[in-house]
């Protein structure tokens, strides 16, 4: 075989790989527009529950 046909196989063989990496790497990135698109897509916490222990032990921490 000449040069010519071993670079291209090597080429070649290499294709795969190199679009596997790519892809891996592009696809966070491709992903965060269409996150951002979506209005109702919102990530929030849960709302924490007001139990009001915090009030109370500050009126028996000051009266001690």
């Amino acid at each position: 075989m000449n040069r010519i046909a071993i670079s291209a196989l090597n080429i070649l063989r290499l294709l795969p790989r190199t679009a596997l990496i790519l892809t891996l790497l592009a696809a966070p990135v491709l992903a965060v527009p269409m996150m951002r698109a979506d209005a109702s897509s919102t990530i929030e916490a849960p709302a924490l529950k007001k139990n009001g222990v915090g009030f109370v032990l500050l009126v028996s921490l000051q009266r001690g």
